[in-house]
């Protein structure tokens, strides 16, 4: 909270200094190339101020005003903060709260630690593998925050430390999304917007998915081992009770009820995955194509209620009684009340720089940066300057909904295929989605597995420096193919 307050401020004080700017927009509200121009954004300092101190407001329930793209909390439109996501947070605590309390969680964990105890590099890189595979075709990120109250306490009692957790779900998920293949949200919004099909470049980003994916699991693996071999090296220590939830010889049996409890539990993070997945696009590789009739198409405000419905049934079937199911409930919801307030601080930064409106003018700067490159050049060029407006612009689709307009046809001049330009554009919002604070994935992961940022920065820096050393040698390869 603490970082997320000093970003929001150091935002707050830079829009004074970047200048305000807008694109022409086209009937579907993208941004016209050559038409950017400087704007007087109208926010005195009065009103800059009253951003500032409602920006909390507005990332949990701030609507944009369509006709002005302004945020605030009285105006009419669509809901710009996460109040979705809030929700969903806290649904998600009461229903580990209500599974942990049954005692089948804890039981279950144990019994599958002792299983695997010899095997625990294989369980990491089974998550990190379902994770990648569902990120690279549906952007599966944000639901990864479900899985926490699952993954947290199995990999200390295989023991591993926090850190594996951490690592096992934002990077798994994370390195899927960067190198979506045909993920509709990110790949299909950019090609659409691009003007191509979405299986043009499906070759190179499937490569890149195969080796990005593979050197990341490494990656946590080594770490995982090394902690588990030597605890005095893990980065972020052990928390009280932590070191106790290693496997003894003794594990005990699982009776029926806690069977049944497991059974729930796993068919509704199954029913969860499957509610999201937009089943047609990912099966036809059509960004546009018809949902077919079983598709669900849920989102945050569906799973929160699916979540706190699945509470309430597993204190059904384990006959907790009303009184302590109700108590539990509220306290799962309370304890993770922190990570659902981070998420809140963080889409709080966004509606600054939106009511700004200085999100345009670091448009065109990239627009003038990438202009008369050669080809291998100018496909590098593309990841590096999506780089801040990534940070600016943590959302993939509405990321390719402004950049794409502008440098796909820029591509063109360059003789560069615009598949490149999409595969750029997107490696460039997942490498910033794996460790910026301004987004729910990684900020509100860090939180819920009670790890500190700084030291998640410090686990994650050398893996950075990596995929963005291989991410340059495939786009600028791409590049210079076409």
């Amino acid at each position: 909270m603490t970082i997320l307050v000093i970003v929001t401020i150091a935002v707050w004080l830079l829009a004074f200094l970047i200048p305000s700017g807008r694109y022409d927009r086209d009937s579907s509200g993208a941004p016209i190339q050559g038409t950017y121009h400087r704007v007087d954004s109208g926010l005195s300092f009065l009103d800059r101020l009253n951003d500032l101190f409602l920006s909390p407001v507005n990332g949990l329930y701030g609507i944009q005003d369509p006709r002005t793209g302004k945020v605030g909390p009285d105006l009419a439109g669509e809901l710009y903060g996460a109040a979705g996501v809030f929700l969903f947070v806290l649904a998600i605590g009461a229903f580990i709260t209500v599974v942990f309390a049954t005692g089948a969680l804890d039981r279950g964990i144990a019994r599958l630690a002792h299983r695997l105890r010899d095997r625990g590099a294989l369980l990491i890189a089974g998550i990190m593998l379902v994770f990648s595979v569902l990120g690279t075709v549906e952007g599966f990120a944000e639901e990864t925050l479900g899985f926490y109250g699952l993954i947290v306490p199995l990999m200390l009692a295989l023991g591993y430390d926090r850190m594996v957790a951490v690592g096992t779900i934002i990077l798994g998920a994370g390195i899927g999304v960067l190198c979506s293949t045909v993920n509709p949200f990110a790949t299909g919004v950019a090609s659409s917007a691009a003007g191509i099909s979405l299986g043009d470049g499906i070759v190179l980003r499937f490569v890149m998915w195969v080796v990005l994916t593979a050197v990341t699991m490494a990656y946590v693996i080594r770490y995982a081992r090394r902690v588990r071999r030597d605890p005095g090296r893990s980065l972020t220590g052990f928390l009280p009770g932590d070191r106790d939830q290693r496997p003894s010889e003794d594990v005990p049996e699982l009776t029926g009820l806690h069977k049944a409890v497991l059974a729930v539990m796993v068919l509704v993070f199954a029913f969860m995955i499957f509610s999201v997945v937009p089943w047609s696009s990912a099966l036809t590789g059509d960004a546009e194509a018809t949902p077919y009739g079983f598709e669900l198409d849920w989102s945050f405000p569906e799973l929160a209620a699916l979540f706190l419905c699945a509470a309430v049934l597993v204190g059904l079937v384990a006959r907790m009684g009303e009184q302590r199911l109700s108590s539990t409930i509220v306290q799962g919801a309370a304890d993770f009340i922190s990570p659902a307030l981070v998420i809140v601080l963080a889409r709080g930064v966004t509606v600054i720089m939106n009511n700004a409106e200085i999100t345009d003018t670091v448009l065109h700067s990239i627009e003038g940066v990438v202009e008369d490159t050669s080809s291998g050049v100018f496909a590098i060029l593309v990841f590096v300057v999506n780089l801040p407006l990534a940070f600016l612009i943590p959302s993939t689709s509405g990321h390719a909904t402004l950049a794409m307009p502008i440098l796909a046809p820029l591509a063109d001049f360059a003789g560069v295929s615009r598949a490149v330009v999409v595969t750029a554009w997107q490696s460039a919002s997942g490498w910033m989605n794996l460790w910026v604070p301004t987004t729910a994935v990684t900020i509100g992961g860090v939180a819920l597995a009670k790890v500190g940022y700084n030291k998640y920065l410090r686990f994650v820096t050398p893996l950075l420096g990596i995929l963005f050393v291989l991410i340059c040698v495939f786009v600028a390869l791409g590049a210079v193919w076409t």
